[in-house]
């Protein structure tokens, strides 16, 4: 790294292994969206994962950032929404469109932005330091007021950390390596335990609606696999009225006459559409076929791509 700059984030590797272990950290695994800051002399500017600008969305977090941050470095972090205690990206999802900092502040959704890593600092490129280290000048960096909060870690005891997040209903816990440099793209050195099943899959079709529903009655969703789509099952719960209508129109606007799907899929009358939109879905296993049991629709995800999206395996 040359300069401030955005850089690809770390991706945490999804294991079923619980361990406790002193050269590792523990996190609590928040449910939002990945953002990388950068600054250099000038304004903060917010980066998602795949590197879309998201400071209209969250302005409060940019002034923040701006007033706390010093002129030059690049941050890593989660923003988030909470629903009671807990995280949720459901709760934040009227944020994740909007486009214009009226209208993000309107919504009366309270975000913040969880900081766990340093990049870059004061003329100091940070990523080949341990991340101890990193986590130190992280500390030193910023002054943590709302809504800029630490993400706190905890040393050496993993799998008792694991069953207290279980325990809250926290999405899950993070390893990480302490004395590890920062990885951009997926590492080993960052691991994810989830207390429930979720990922990102790909809306390739919807269904017609029954009774008095409106707009659609279910996605049917998929996965890249072997230089195909591959089909996952069909998701009809997790939304409320407004957003069958909302999503419905941008369904509409992408439908096709053929499957994006390899395979057959069981669903007579389906609509296929242009599959590039991105859903966040929870649920609780995979079955033998490969299809999704008890699938719930958590919100669209704008900051991965459709191409990216490949199914979750330890």
């Amino acid at each position: 790294m040359t300069g401030p700059g955005w850089r690809e984030p770390t991706l945490a590797t999804l294991t079923e292994r619980r361990f406790s272990a002193e050269d590792w950290i523990f996190e609590r695994k928040l449910d939002g969206v990945r953002a990388i800051c950068v600054r250099d002399s000038g304004p903060p500017v917010l980066y998602s994962r795949n590197r879309k600008v998201m400071d209209n969305a969250y302005p409060e977090i940019v002034e923040a950032l701006a007033a706390q941050g010093g002129p030059r470095f690049v941050a890593d972090g989660e923003i988030v929404a909470f629903d009671g205690a807990n995280t949720s990206f459901a709760a934040l999802q009227p944020r994740i469109h909007v486009s214009d900092p009226g209208r993000a502040r309107a919504t009366g959704v309270r975000v913040y932005y969880y900081l766990f890593d340093l990049l870059y600092f004061d003329d100091q490129d940070t990523t080949s330091l341990p991340l101890r280290q990193r986590k130190a000048l992280l500390r030193e960096a910023f002054d943590f007021a709302d809504p800029l909060r630490l993400s706190a870690h905890r040393n050496a005891e993993g799998e008792k950390f694991f069953e207290e997040a279980c325990r809250r209903g926290w999405e899950g816990v993070l390893a990480k390596r302490a004395d590890a440099p920062y990885h951009h793209g997926r590492s080993p050195d960052w691991l994810k335990f989830k207390c429930a099943l979720g990922q990102e899959l790909v809306i390739g079709g919807f269904t017609d609606p029954q009774g008095a529903r409106h707009g659609f009655g279910a996605l049917l969703l998929g996965y890249h696999e072997d230089g195909g789509l591959k089909y996952a099952g069909k998701v009809g719960t997790g939304f409320d009225e407004k957003l069958l209508s909302s999503l419905h129109a941008r369904l509409r606007q992408r439908e096709t006459t053929r499957s994006p799907f390899a395979g057959p899929v069981p669903e007579r009358g389906a609509h296929w559409v242009r599959p590039d939109l991105v859903a966040q879905i929870g649920f609780s296993e995979w079955t033998r076929d490969g299809r999704l049991r008890h699938p719930r629709f958590a919100g669209l995800r704008e900051d991965k791509k459709a191409a990216d999206v490949v199914r979750e395996r330890p």
